[in-house]
């Protein structure tokens, strides 16, 4: 067994931490058990409400596998997401989402199909194709203390759902509407959006995702329970769906990477690791120092107890991990980034400057 030598606290459970530091260099570890588990625990919070996973958070196939046991369906946002999941689970429901749709798109099969503006809307019933239809809309709601709002080009103003209505009929059905709102909101402020989108007579209403990950606070996790509750009291007998992404599988994932370089410009001591933001592009992305261990398996040179920003490989000041974190590390040394589940490897440029690819283990056990 390995020792922590960073945070009190465990971030990284041991099956994690041994495989971790056994693996080449830099590796992405998925922790499925530790999936199943917490997939377990939404599904049963959520008892009387649908659950899709939006697959775009990670499309990970041994994933894919753990959650089918779990959820209700997906939510695909193209045709090769669609592809994707259809080629490993032919019988799962399926929602079409996303903007753009292409009109291959549009013709796909579907359980439910997220239209986001009139246009699109024509364009389906011209394929003469049947089609259930949630129509996705953009009220003008507040959402405070929001990570990302979802405005602008998703979706469709009040206007704009009235344009709709009229060119419902025949193979075309209007089964409710689709509101994703924002990202990154704890369980009472999605409760209060939920109360507010549904006074509506719509019979079937998809919620979204938007369950915050405070990777500031990674042991904090949504409170499930109370959102299940929730949503549960305020259904009066409508259909709910729910559509999380990063809540499902973001603890799941480690990035694995070591120590190759630790240097001091103008008294800042810096890491550099093998691999980068080219591989783990979430700290970028979202503008944060993502979580981490070091587990001592280095006897270089090194720091102590001392901020110390951690890069990657790349030929750019962005590629940065976390700025100016209290750490020990040697070079040499093994760095475990978690909640790198989601919108990680997915979304990262990977081709930038040629790197090797990192490698992929499944934990099983």
């Amino acid at each position: 067994m390995i020792p922590d030598r960073l945070i009190p606290g465990r971030l990284i459970p041991d099956r994690v931490r041994e495989a971790a530091a056994a693996l080449p260099a830099p590796a992405y570890v998925y922790d499925l058990p530790g999936l199943d588990a917490h997939a377990a625990a939404v599904r049963r919070a959520l008892a009387g409400v649908e659950l899709y996973y939006a697959v775009k958070a990670n499309p990970d196939a041994e994933l894919l596998r753990v959650l089918a046991g779990h959820v209700d369906g997906f939510e695909v946002s193209s045709g090769g997401e669609h592809a994707h999941v259809t080629g490993l689970f032919p019988a799962m429901p399926v929602a079409l989402g996303g903007p753009g749709k292409t009109d291959a798109e549009l013709r796909l099969p579907h359980h439910r199909v997220h239209v986001e503006s009139p246009n699109e809307l024509r364009r389906l019933r011209a394929t003469g194709l049947p089609a259930d239809v949630l129509l996705r809309i953009n009220p003008d709601l507040p959402v405070e203390g929001a990570a990302l709002t979802m405005s602008g080009p998703f979706g469709m103003d009040e206007a704009g759902v009235a344009e709709c209505l009229p060119l419902f009929g025949g193979r075309l059905r209007l089964r409710g509407l689709h509101a994703h709102l924002a990202s990154g909101l704890d369980a009472p402020q999605l409760l209060r959006l939920a109360a507010a989108l549904l006074r509506t007579e719509h019979e079937e209403v998809n919620l979204g995702g938007g369950m915050a990950v405070p990777y500031a606070e990674p042991e904090r996790r949504f409170d499930w329970t109370a959102y299940g509750a929730g949503l549960r009291a305020l259904a009066g007998g409508r259909r709910l769906r729910i559509e999380p992404g990063r809540a499902l599988t973001a603890y799941c994932g480690y990035y694995v990477t070591r120590v190759m370089d630790v240097k001091r410009v103008r008294g800042q001591a810096y890491a550099i690791l093998l691999g980068g933001t080219h591989h783990l592009r979430t700290p970028v992305t979202k503008g944060h120092d993502q979580p981490f261990e070091v587990l001592p398996t280095g006897a270089g040179p090194g720091v102590t107890d001392e901020p110390v920003t951690l890069a990657g490989q790349l030929c750019t000041p962005k590629d940065v991990f976390a700025r100016a974190v209290p750490a020990s590390l040697r070079v040499g040394d093994t760095v475990v980034f978690a909640m790198a589940g989601a919108y990680a490897w997915n979304i990262s440029h990977h081709d930038f400057l040629m790197h090797p690819k990192p490698a992929f283990r499944h934990l099983r056990s």
